[in-house]
C-alpha cells in the first residue's frame, strides 16, 4: 500500500503545484500569447523552427530528463525515501519549476538566445564570457556522464561481438536504438519535407518503434566498452550538427512515447503489486542523518539533482527549446510542467529501488538505471518469467533513449556557446566572425571539442563523475536562477520568487564542492585515494575551477541586486515626495 500512497501523493501535490503556483508565476512575468516568438520571427529551418506543444514537450523533457531522475534519486535513497520524496516534490514546485521556467522565458524574451547572453544584457560582456566557460564546464560533464552510461547499457561483458541472437538485455537495447535512430529520420522527412500531418506521422512512427521492439528482443549486437563509445562519439557529433527538423524533433517527440509508457508501466507496476504482493517495498523512512554519501547536507540536495533542480535545465531551456517555442502561451507546460513530470519521475525510481533495494546496497546492479528496470519489472513477476524480461528490456531502452537525447541536445548546447564565446557582440554566427576566430566560432570546431572532452571524462567511473556533475549542475542552477532574477528586476518585475532557492543552491553546492576539494587534496597527500589518479586531479582542479568561478558570478550578481534595492528605493523616494 505504501508505494501506491506515495505516488498518489506526489501526483497530487505536483499537480496542485502547477495550477496553483505555476499559474501565478505566468501571471507575475506577464507572459503574452500574442507576442511573436523567436522561433516564428527568426525561422531558419535549422536551429529556429517553431514546433507544435507536443513535439516540443517531447523534445524538451527528453533531453532535460537523461537518466539524471533515475540515477539520482536511488543513489539518495541510502537516505530513505522521506527525505528524497519532500526534496523531489517540494524542490520540483518551488527550486526546479521556477528556475526552468523562469530560463525559458528569459530566453524567449532575448531572441532565443542562451542564458549566458542574458547575463550579459543585465552584467555586461566580461561577466556573460565567465557564465559561458563555466556552462560550457558543466556540458562537459553532461555529455562524460551520459557517455559513460549508454556505454554500459549497451555493452555486455564477456560477449561475443556482431549480431547475436537471443541477446542480452543491453544487446537489445543497443539494437533497438540503432533502429529507433532510422525511424526518427524517416519521421522528419514524412513531416518536413513531404508534409504528411502530424497524426498519421505519429502512427507511422509508433509502427516502426514496435518493430524495432520485435526486432531487437530477437536480434542483438554486440561490441566492447570502447567501440560503443566512439559510436557514440560518431552519433552525436552528427547530430548536434544537422538540422533539428532532421532529427533531434523527431527523435524526442517519437521517444516521448517511449518516455510517457515506461511512466504508465511504472504506475501500472505500482497498482498491480499493491493488490497482488509480486514485490515487497524495502526502502526505510529514514536511515539517519550521515550515510555512505556523507551528511544529509548537502549531500542528498546534490545526489538528488535533476529529480528536483538542474542547472542543465536552464542551458536546454535557452539553447534548443526558446528557439522552437511556437507561443508563449506554451512556456508553462513546457519549462513549468515539465520539471513537475521529471520529478515524478523521480519519485517512481524511488518506488522502483524500494522494491530491490535490499540488492541495490549489496551491489548487485551495475548502475541505478540497472536497478530502476529491475524494480519496476519485479512487480510485474518473478526474475525468471517471462514478463519481467520483457518489461526489464523496454524500461531500458527507455532509460537509454533519455540519455541519448541529453548527449546530444547537450553536445548542440555546447557548440552553441563556444560559438558565442569566441564572437563578438555585433556578431551573429560564425560567418560574421574572420581569420582565428571563424575557425573557433566554427559549429564543426565546438563539436569537436565537446565530442572529445565528453567521451575523455567519460573513461572515469560514473560515481566519479555524478559526484562532481551533481555539485556543478547544481551550482550552475543557483547562478542560473540569480541571472533570471537580476533580468527580471531590471525590468522592475517581481523577483522575490527567485531569493529563497537561489541562495539554497548556491550555499549547498559551494559546501559539497568545497567538501570535496579538501578531501582531495587530504587523499592525494596522504597517498590513500584509489582509482585513476589522474581522475582525481581532474577531480580538484575542476572542483576548484568552479568554486572560484561561481564565486566572482555570485559577487557580480549581489552587486546587481544591490544596484536595483538602491534604484528601487529612489523611485519610492520620488514618489512621495511628489505626492
Amino acid at each position: 500500500m505504501l508505494p501506491l500512497i506515495i505516488i498518489a501523493l506526489a501526483i497530487a501535490f505536483l499537480t496542485v503545484g502547477y495550477i496553483t503556483y505555476g499559474g501565478w508565476l505566468s501571471k507575475q512575468w506577464g507572459i503574452d500569447p500574442e507576442r511573436k516568438t523567436p522561433a516564428v520571427e527568426f525561422a531558419d529551418g535549422v536551429d529556429y523552427v517553431a514546433a507544435p506543444p507536443a513535439v516540443l514537450m517531447g523534445h524538451h523533457f527528453a533531453s532535460i530528463a537523461g537518466v539524471g531522475p533515475i540515477n539520482g534519486p536511488i543513489q539518495a535513497s541510502v537516505f530513505g525515501w522521506v527525505p528524497v520524496f519532500l526534496w523531489c516534490v517540494v524542490g520540483g514546485i518551488f527550486v526546479g519549476g521556477v528556475h526552468d521556467y523562469g530560463s525559458l522565458f528569459a530566453s524567449v524574451r532575448h531572441d532565443g538566445k542562451s542564458i549566458g547572453e542574458v547575463i550579459g544584457a543585465t552584467a555586461g560582456n566580461r561577466v556573460k564570457k565567465l557564465f559561458i566557460v563555466f556552462a560550457l564546464l558543466v556540458l562537459m560533464l553532461v555529455v562524460a556522464s551520459f557517455v559513460n552510461v549508454v556505454a554500459g547499457t549497451f555493452y555486455t561483458p564477456d560477449a561475443e561481438m556482431g549480431f547475436v541472437t537471443n541477446p542480452t538485455g543491453n544487446q537489445t537495447t543497443a539494437t533497438i536504438s540503432s533502429l529507433f535512430l532510422f525511424i526518427a529520420i524517416i519521421y522528419g522527412i514524412l513531416t518536413n519535407k513531404i508534409g504528411l500531418h502530424l497524426g498519421p506521422a505519429t502512427v507511422l512512427g509508433i509502427i516502426g518503434i514496435i518493430i524495432a521492439i520485435t526486432i531487437g528482443m530477437n536480434v542483438g549486437f554486440s561490441m566492447d566498452r570502447g567501440g560503443w563509445i566512439f559510436v557514440i562519439a560518431c552519433y552525436i557529433t552528427v547530430a548536434s550538427l544537422v538540422p533539428v527538423w532532421i532529427l533531434l524533433q523527431p527523435r524526442d517527440y517519437l521517444s516521448s512515447f517511449l518516455l510517457y509508457s515506461m511512466m504508465g508501466v511504472a504506475i501500472l507496476g505500482v497498482m498491480f503489486t499493491n493488490f497482488t504482493r509480486t514485490a515487497e517495498f524495502h526502502l526505510p523512512a529514514f536511515n539517519g542523518h550521515t550515510t555512505s554519501l556523507g551528511h544529509i547536507f548537502p549531500a542528498l540536495f546534490i545526489t538528488v539533482a535533476c529529480g528536483a533542480c538542474s542547472g542543465f535545465h536552464s542551458l536546454v531551456s535557452t539553447g534548443t527549446s526558446s528557439k522552437q517555442l511556437r507561443s508563449e502561451a506554451d512556456a508553462r507546460v513546457i519549462g513549468y510542467g515539465a520539471m513537475l513530470v521529471e520529478s515524478g519521475l523521480a519519485i517512481l525510481a524511488l518506488i522502483a529501488v524500494g522494491m530491490v533495494f535490499d540488492k541495490y546496497v549489496a551491489g548487485e546492479f551495475g548502475s541505478p538505471s540497472v536497478a530502476f528496470a529491475s524494480g519496476i519489472a519485479i512487480m510485474f513477476g518473478g526474475e525468471t518469467s517471462g514478463i519481467y524480461r520483457v518489461i526489464y528490456a523496454l524500461i531500458t531502452l527507455a532509460a537509454s533513449t533519455f540519455a541519448l537525447t541529453s548527449l546530444d541536445t547537450g553536445t548542440r548546447l555546447g557548440r552553441f556557446m563556444i560559438s558565442e564565446l569566441f564572437l563578438k557582440e555585433n556578431e551573429v554566427t560564425y560567418k560574421d566572425a574572420s581569420g582565428i576566430r571563424y575557425v573557433l566560432a566554427h559549429p564543426l570546431f565546438g563539436t569537436v571539442i565537446m565530442v572529445s572532452s565528453g567521451c575523455l571524462i567519460g573513461g572515469l567511473s560514473l560515481s566519479q563523475i555524478w559526484s562532481l556533475f551533481g555539485a556543478a549542475n547544481q551550482l550552475l542552477a543557483g547562478v542560473a536562477l540569480m541571472a533570471v532574477a537580476a533580468w527580471l528586476g531590471d525590468l522592475g518585475k517581481n523577483n522575490r520568487m527567485f531569493f529563497v532557492p537561489m541562495g539554497f543552491m548556491l550555499v549547498a553546492t559551494l559546501t559539497s564542492l568545497v567538501t570535496t576539494i579538501i578531501g582531495k587534496i587530504k587523499g592525494l597527500s596522504q597517498g590513500t585515494l584509489e582509482g585513476a589518479l589522474w581522475g582525481h586531479w581532474f577531480q580538484l582542479i575542476f572542483a576548484s575551477a568552479m568554486v572560484i568561478m561561481a564565486l566572482i558570478l555570485v559577487k557580480e550578481g549581489l552587486e546587481k541586486f544591490h544596484e536595483q534595492n538602491k534604484t528601487r528605493k529612489a523611485k519610492m523616494h520620488e514618489r512621495e515626495q511628489n505626492q
